[in-house]
């Protein structure tokens, strides 16, 4: 899909770095987007594949604690990628009140061809940057994001 232009903003607007970054990020969110569609997966459901596959098994309480996500959508997304087949969920053996989520061989695969397609996305996103430059961009966003860390 071709880019959409920006929308009038006058230009003292233009030259702010909030105006830009959300410019910049709303554009980035759309190519994500479009490209997870192919294989299917939502942003918040590629999220969710994600952390399930750093962190678990891990429990649908603390896949929401640690994501920031809601509990009552941890659960709708956590159903929505079992039924697609690409989570578990049994019994914790530590606390078998909870469920422990944990990434199938499907949901791997699966996260494997999102994650080379989200990568092909940001490399749209920032195609009209060098390497440094890109490498600069992270690094400054990152500082933006999390200050004084």
């Amino acid at each position: 899909m071709a880019d959409t232009p920006a929308p009038y903003a006058p230009s003292r607007i233009r030259a702010l770095p909030s105006w830009l970054l959300g410019r910049a990020a709303a554009r980035g969110h759309r190519l994500v987007a479009e490209a997870l569609a192919t294989e299917g997966l939502r942003m918040m459901h590629h999220a969710v594949l994600c952390a399930v596959a750093e962190l678990g098994p891990v429990s649908q309480a603390e896949l929401g604690r640690t994501t920031g996500i809601d509990p009552k959508d941890v659960v709708a997304l956590v159903n929505d990628l079992q039924k697609d087949g690409l989570v578990t969920r049994t019994p914790d053996p530590k606390d078998r009140r909870k469920n422990a989520v944990e990434i199938s061989a499907a949901g791997q695969r699966r996260l494997h061809r999102t994650q080379r397609l989200g990568d092909e996305a940001n490399a749209q996103l920032t195609a009209a940057l060098t390497d440094e430059e890109r490498a600069q961009l992270v690094a400054l966003l990152t500082r933006i994001v999390a200050p004084g860390e």
